[in-house]
């Protein structure tokens, strides 16, 4: 367990990572040049590194579902949705809102069963932690939100 915790906040910290990187090159390339490059780097990257890894027999599609290989069409709307929206919200902000929609999603994939998964029974606990992430979002946006009317009525 404390692997997979561990596994967790780096994929967090990566993910921020990437997503600022992401949000700088937007800026000078626009939208669809860094999602290209985004993806086809890492495209490339996973091939080299599938290849090395696990040899030839990576080449293997196995007997999995023939639509669960284009969920890395998905990847182009991910970078793109939340390139702008750092833009537009910024990092914090945007992130925030994008972890509270996946854990909110995966409670309900997770409780249906969907996609395939082991159907987990539905806790109102789990639910009643994802209403207090979002109540930590808008207690993080209000009290942005004070500190530039703070900074504007200072600045008059």
């Amino acid at each position: 367990m404390m692997i997979g915790l561990l596994l967790g906040c780096l994929a967090g910290i990566l993910i921020s990572f990437q997503n600022t990187l992401n949000s700088k090159l937007n800026e000078q390339a626009g939208t669809w040049m860094t999602t290209t490059w985004v993806l086809g780097l890492g495209f490339l990257a996973s091939f080299i590194i599938g290849f090395i890894v696990e040899g030839i027999d990576f080449l293997n599609l196995r007997n999995a579902e023939i639509w669960y290989w284009f969920s890395g069409v998905l990847g182009i709307f991910v970078v793109s949705c939340l390139m702008q929206g750092i833009r537009l919200l910024g990092a914090t902000y945007a992130i925030s809102i994008v972890l509270t929609s996946q854990i909110g999603f995966a409670l309900v994939f997770d409780s249906l069963g969907l996609f395939g998964l082991e159907k987990i029974p539905f806790q109102t606990t789990k639910l009643l932690g994802v209403f207090i992430i979002i109540s930590g979002i808008f207690v993080f946006k209000l009290d942005s939100r004070k500190r530039i009317e703070d900074s504007l009525q200072h600045k008059e």
